[in-house]
């Protein structure tokens, strides 16, 4: 058997989920898995680009199986009935990729007393995690993937005004998220040691996305062409994360941050047990998980 025809098959009878995959690096990571062989499920919360994505895949990859389920991550009872859809048709799943995530340049009120940046980004793929960690502990060994920011050591974990309701900065609220997002990758670790699931956060690097088209209408276009002049190509950002699903190098690692498939340290802050406790324990209380 050729290299080529050996990862072909690298991940045949493994089931894969990854968030936020009708675009971006979300769409080149799932169709790599596909590639793999991986039985891939595409979350998305548009259901005429899901298919549309679902049927690029399967064309892409040769692998008809490349299946969608649908959710809005602003709506957490939609995370709720994704993973309801999820558990009613598989008893496996063996990679979870939650890669989800957006940016608002103005503040928009979530449940709970937070915003939506904090509710898309850590709150929903926490619930998501929670809720899929029974089938995944039975699929061990498995794996967690946690896509998270450089941003994270922009901002601290002010729980007195998780929401920014004193005062909003889009920037500072992205990094918040991303700081949830570590500080729930190594609570998650922490918690999930000698299960055969692992837990391990990536920062993919600057990629434009369309995060700058939907919150800059007029010159959101313009910016993101301007980006694309430097930034990471969606392939070259994925790359980290295909490496972490699919990996066999990283076999049993948990706990760590990765930037260009090495890990390294994150903030001071994202170590900090009693921060991600606390953490840990308000999300329980935002999502009722």
């Amino acid at each position: 058997m050729s290299q080529n025809q050996a990862n072909k098959q690298s991940m045949r009878g493994k089931v894969c989920m990854v968030t936020g995959a009708t675009s971006g690096i979300g769409q080149v990571t799932a169709a790599a898995l596909a590639m793999q062989g991986a039985h891939v499920i595409v979350v998305g919360r548009n259901r005429a680009k899901a298919q549309q994505v679902v049927g690029e895949i399967r064309r892409q990859s040769g692998n008809d199986a490349v299946w969608y389920l649908l959710a809005d991550f602003s709506d957490l009872q939609q995370v709720r009935e994704l993973a309801a859809a999820f558990s009613a048709q598989y008893s496996q799943l063996d990679v979870l990729v939650n890669n989800a995530g957006t940016y608002f340049n103005t503040r928009h009120p979530a449940p709970g007393g937070v915003e939506m940046t904090f509710h898309v980004n850590h709150l929903a793929h926490f619930l998501l995690t929670n809720l899929l960690l029974e089938t995944l502990t039975a699929s061990a060994p498995a794996r967690i993937v946690n896509v998270t920011s450089r941003a994270h050591e922009y901002d601290n974990m002010d729980f007195d005004d998780l929401g920014f309701e004193r005062s909003y900065f889009g920037m500072k609220a992205y990094a918040r998220s991303k700081l949830a997002n570590l500080l729930f990758t190594y609570e998650l670790a922490r918690r999930l040691a000698g299960s055969g699931v692992t837990v391990n956060a990536v920062h993919p690097g600057g990629v434009a996305t369309d995060i700058w088209r939907t919150n800059f209408p007029v010159l959101g276009p313009a910016i993101k062409w301007v980006m694309s002049l430097f930034a990471l190509t969606p392939e070259e950002g994925a790359d980290t994360l295909i490496y972490l699903a699919s990996s066999p190098d990283v076999e049993g690692v948990t706990g760590k941050y990765f930037v260009e498939r090495e890990a390294i340290a994150s903030s001071p802050l994202s170590y900090d047990e009693q921060v991600a406790a606390r953490l840990w324990e308000v999300s329980e209380q935002l999502t009722a998980v």
